[in-house]
């Protein structure tokens, strides 16, 4: 038997790529490992949105090269938009690495595999084939997650001054909604209950190819039978469309959760970013989706320190933040990029400034969440239980409030809650329970269930 073990770092849409790499190895004999060093084949599947996630993955790449020295036959694969974006370059850096596959070649994965353990070559394969497979994966191996991603168009056409993704992931391309509805269908066969639709930009699904648009396949999605909850990610605010929106109150699968990434709340920097959407653009759709979904829980990203960004654009960003309040946000500190054009720009901010900025506005962001969190106190919620777990007493400890068996799942707005689930527990994984929220902690709530 072969094992195999995937380091991810990124996106949803890097973890679904994951689990699509052990499911187009199964057939070759690879079963998932427990870790590097219990695997004989490693993949480390990167991200290069920013430097940092870019510095982990070579961080990672480099300690596998002490379990390749003491165990012969172990193979090493990089994955991922760092390799994309590197390449053969990637070999100079850490020569013991066996394969390079980018983001278009994941199809081809083994086919490059079965080259590199049989006839021991060194793959680089980066070729960006401007197609997507009828099927994005193999037609059986799903692992039976209760909340499962399928991705529906890959791809960027946007060019945002900052970003890499359509330099590394290609231009947009959608899936026909025929295949996309028959693998949500066998993700529900096989125990999935939520369904998350990724895209780089989702709420431009089949605009060039002439599909029925992404509203229109929320409804076809939303009639798979079995199917509890339907989530998606990521969108644009520009493409936002009120028939989008209306959604939120006509299918009730549909969670009332939506994740848009403003990047900062200044029209100026969202300009200089190409972002094709102002501050009030941005604010008049999020007036509109809580008129139709009073109860929408809304997430973002934000960069801050972006080049040019004055005392006051990070003003406006703070007082989007307050003005939206938003129940999670993540935010990063501007760093250039190979090939996007923000590298090229010359009024860098600096770094001391930009991790001044960084704490202020996620230490707003805490008190934002804290008090939300808080508010959920005494309510009732409805839980999909994705896992169960114990939690035992410290050692010395003579109680412990949260101690004890637990079940974990989320609300429809994403909320994570831990559960006392009282009695018959085993058979709640994969069931929506109602939980009486207890207690809020900073990023979760526990609570009992409730009949």
């Amino acid at each position: 038997m072969k094992f195999m073990y995937v380091f991810t770092i990124g996106c949803q849409m890097n973890i679904s790529d994951a689990d699509l790499f052990y499911r187009l190895l199964a057939p070759l004999g690879y079963m998932p490992g427990d870790s590097p060093e219990a695997s004989d084949l490693v993949i480390v599947n990167t991200c290069a949105i920013r430097a940092k996630a870019e510095d982990k993955a070579f961080s990672f790449i480099g300690r596998l090269q002490a379990i390749k020295a003491r165990k012969p036959g172990f193979r090493v694969g990089v994955a991922g938009c760092v390799a994309q974006q590197e390449g053969a370059k990637i070999l100079t850096r850490a020569p013991y690495v066996d394969f390079i596959f980018g983001t278009h070649a994941i199809w081809r994965l083994p086919e490059i595999v079965t080259l590199v353990v049989q006839e021991g070559r060194r793959i680089v394969d980066v070729d960006m084939a401007n197609e997507l497979p009828e099927r994005d994966g193999s037609s059986d191996g799903f692992t039976g997650a209760v909340s499962d991603f399928v991705t529906i168009m890959r791809g960027c056409d946007n060019f945002c001054t900052y970003c890499v993704v359509p330099y590394v992931r290609g231009r947009e391309m959608s899936r026909a909604p025929e295949a996309i509805v028959e693998e949500v269908s066998r993700k529900v066969r096989a125990g999935a209950r939520e369904i998350t639709l990724l895209g780089q930009n989702v709420n431009s699904y089949g605009k060039k190819e002439g599909l029925p648009d992404f509203s229109e396949l929320l409804r076809r999605v939303a009639d798979v039978e079995g199917l509890h909850r339907l989530r998606f990610a990521t969108s644009h605010p520009k493409d936002l469309s009120d028939d989008l929106i209306h959604a939120f109150a006509t299918i009730p699968k549909l969670c009332s959760h939506l994740h848009l990434p403003v990047q900062s709340g200044s029209s100026a920097v969202l300009s200089r970013m190409n972002r094709k959407y102002s501050r009030e653009h941005y604010l008049e759709r999020i007036d509109r989706l809580r008129d139709v979904c009073p109860e929408m829980a809304l997430g973002t990203d934000i960069i801050v320190g972006f080049p040019g960004e004055s005392p006051e654009d990070f003003m406006n960003t703070l007082s989007l933040v307050e003005k939206v309040r938003y129940d999670s946000l993540f935010a990063f500190a501007y760093s250039d990029r190979p090939n996007a054009r923000a590298a090229g720009f010359t009024d860098k901010v600096p770094e001391k400034i930009k991790k001044e900025r960084l704490k202020i506005l996620l230490d707003l962001q805490d008190g934002i969440t804290r008090e939300k969190n808080e508010a959920c106190v005494g309510r009732v919620e409805e839980i999909l239980v994705e896992g169960k777990n114990i939690r035992t007493l410290a050692p010395g400890a003579i109680h412990d409030p949260v101690a004890g068996e637990r079940v974990t799942g989320r609300t429809e707005g994403n909320r994570l809650v831990h559960a006392d689930p009282g009695e018959n527990s085993s058979d709640m994984v994969g069931q929506c329970i109602r939980v009486c929220i207890d207690r809020a902690l900073g990023h979760s709530l526990w609570g009992t269930r409730v009949a």
